[in-house]
């Protein structure tokens, strides 16, 4: 299994406003220590202040914070909020047309694996993920 991009930044970004809990942060710096696209960042930012996860200030001063302490915001919940889906074959997807799926034991099997996934993402907070300001400061060599 394999998270998406969106969901690995997603990460990052609530890292990132985690180790600057005491000033709001913004689209642009994110993008810039990242490197990430910032029209990419700002559909990251819609879903994860939808779900409650970055909470936005407008105007001109304003920026992104934590929308609860890190303590409080599961990865699990994260993951959950930013995968399109956990169809990890076919026959988890609508529409399926696997001919052995009525007999097959690896659905089970996957599905049991999924759960394992899903349980220890939940066994952990963003808190278990903070670093601090200065951890972002230097950029890996190519």
């Amino acid at each position: 299994m394999r998270l998406t991009n969106f969901t690995d930044f997603a990460l990052r970004l609530l890292m990132y406003a985690a180790a600057h809990e005491d000033r709001l942060i913004t689209i642009e710096e994110a993008s810039e220590v990242y490197d990430i696209s910032r029209a990419h960042l700002m559909k990251i930012t819609n879903t994860l202040t939808r779900a409650g996860f970055l909470k936005a200030v407008r105007g001109r001063s304003g920026g992104l914070m934590l929308g609860k302490p890190p303590s409080k915001i599961r990865l699990g919940d994260v993951v959950r909020a930013t995968e399109p889906d956990f169809a990890l074959v076919e026959c988890f997807s609508e529409g399926n047309q696997c001919l052995i799926t009525r007999s097959c034991r690896l659905r089970g099997i996957l599905l049991e694996g999924l759960d394992a996934f899903n349980t220890v993402f939940d066994k952990y907070t963003l808190a278990d993920l903070m670093l601090k300001p200065k951890d972002f400061g230097v950029r890996p060599a190519a």
